[in-house]
C-alpha cells in the first residue's frame, strides 16, 4: 500500500525537477524547494470547502491546482543528493494532513531528510493533529529550522464557515493561531509562516489586518491566491482581481520586509487599500524592484526564497500572480497599472 513514511506526493514541479515527469520552467524559473505531502489510504479528515485534498471532493489528485503523483521517499532521497549542483534544492518542506498517524510520520520523515541529505527542512504542520507544544519541540530536535501553518483564512467567520462548523471540519480558529504563537517560542521569530489565501471573501483590510497581527506576533506570511478547484465546494467561487492581488501583496511586503504599520494604511469603503502610509517614492522604488510580487515562503541557504511554487495560484498561459521570477520591465508597468484597479 502506497502510505506515509514510505511514500510521498511530490508537487508537479518537485517531480519535474527529480525527472519523474518531463516538462520544463517557463522562463526558467528555480525551484530551491522540494514540497512533499503525506499519503494515506483514507482521505484527509479535513473538509476545507477550497482544498483539493477535502474528504467532499471526489478526487485527490490534485492540490493547489496542479498534480502530485506518489512517490517513494527512498528513491526521492536519492534523486535529491542526485540532483546537478548547478540547481540544486536548499530546501524540503514536509507537508501533513489531517490524520492521525500526520504528526508521527512527518517526525520520522523530518530525521531521515535531516540525516540523509543537506537540505534545510521545514514542516507544514496540522495543528488539529499536533497534540500539544512539545512535539514542536520534537521537530525542531529532529532538524527542522521552519514551521509552516496553513491559517488559509483571514478571519474567524470565514474559517469556521469554510474550515470548521460551517462544513463539518474539524479544523478551529483558536487551535490554529494558538499553534502558531508556541512555534514562534520553539523556533523563534521569523521561524514561522502562516499560508493565508486571498480571495475567500474578505475583504483587502481584513486580509491586511491578519498579516499585521501575524507580524505582531513574529510571524511571517506566505500568500496564496485562490483558484477554484474543481471538484470542491467552491469550485464556482470566483478568484479576486488582479488589482486586489497586488495590493495585498505590496502591504504584505511592507510590512513583513519594511516593519510598516497597518494602522498608518488607509481603506476606502469597500475595504481596498488607498493608502500605503509610507513614503510614495519608497512605493515607487519596491513597485519597480519586483520583489513584492515574487513568491512569498520559506528562504533557502542564500537567503532568497525558496518556496517559488511556480504557477501554483495560476496557469502558464496567464499573468502569474506570484512571481517565481523577477518580473520584467513591461511587467512592472501592468503591475503599476493593476494597483490602480479599484471597483468603482
Amino acid at each position: 500500500m502506497l502510505v506515509t513514511p514510505e511514500y510521498v506526493r511530490t508537487s508537479t514541479a518537485g517531480a519535474m525537477k527529480l525527472g519523474y515527469v518531463p516538462g520544463k520552467f517557463v522562463r526558467d524559473a528555480k525551484l530551491k524547494c522540494l514540497n512533499l505531502l503525506e499519503v494515506y489510504d483514507v482521505r484527509c479528515a479535513g473538509r476545507c470547502a477550497y482544498c483539493g485534498l477535502s474528504r467532499t471532493r471526489d478526487r485527490d489528485d490534485t492540490f493547489i491546482r496542479v498534480d502530485w503523483p506518489v512517490v517513494k521517499v527512498d528513491e526521492v532521497i536519492k534523486r535529491v543528493n542526485e540532483v546537478d549542483k548547478k540547481d540544486k534544492f536548499d530546501r524540503v518542506c514536509i507537508s501533513m494532513i489531517t490524520h492521525r498517524r500526520a504528526y508521527e510520520d512527518c517526525l520520522k520523515l523530518t530525521k531521515r531528510f535531516s540525516k540523509e541529505t543537506n537540505l534545510l527542512i521545514s514542516c507544514l504542520i496540522s495543528p488539529t493533529v499536533m497534540k500539544g507544544k512539545d512535539n514542536l519541540g520534537l521537530l525542531k530536535d529532529a532538524g527542522a529550522d521552519k514551521i509552516g501553518i496553513a491559517v488559509d483564512c483571514a478571519t474567524r467567520e470565514i474559517f469556521e464557515r469554510y474550515r470548521g462548523e460551517g462544513v463539518g471540519g474539524p479544523h478551529r480558529w483558536d487551535t490554529y493561531w494558538n499553534t502558531a504563537k508556541d512555534a514562534v517560542e520553539i523556533f523563534g521569530k521569523g521561524n514561522v509562516g502562516v499560508h493565508l489565501i486571498v480571495g475567500l471573501g474578505e475583504t483587502e483590510e481584513e486580509m491586511i489586518s491578519t498579516i499585521s497581527k501575524a507580524h505582531s506576533m513574529g510571524i511571517e506570511t506566505h500568500l496564496f491566491s485562490f483558484y477554484p478547484e474543481k471538484g470542491s465546494m467552491l469550485e464556482d467561487h470566483n478568484r479576486v482581481s488582479l488589482g486586489h492581488y497586488r495590493r495585498v501583496q505590496l502591504a504584505r511586503y511592507l510590512i513583513n520586509e519594511k516593519n510598516a504599520k497597518y494602522e498608518d494604511m488607509k481603506f476606502n469603503k469597500n475595504g481596498e487599500l488607498i493608502d500605503f502610509g509610507r513614503d510614495m517614492r519608497e512605493i515607487e522604488d519596491i513597485i519597480s524592484s519586483g520583489r513584492a510580487f515574487q513568491t512569498s515562503g520559506c528562504k533557502g541557504k542564500d537567503g532568497e526564497t525558496a518556496c517559488t511554487r511556480p504557477f501554483g495560484n495560476e496557469r502558464p498561459s496567464e499573468e502569474p500572480r506570484n512571481f517565481p521570477f523577477k518580473p520584467n520591465k513591461d511587467e512592472i508597468k501592468k503591475i503599476k497599472e493593476e494597483l490602480l484597479s479599484y471597483r468603482e
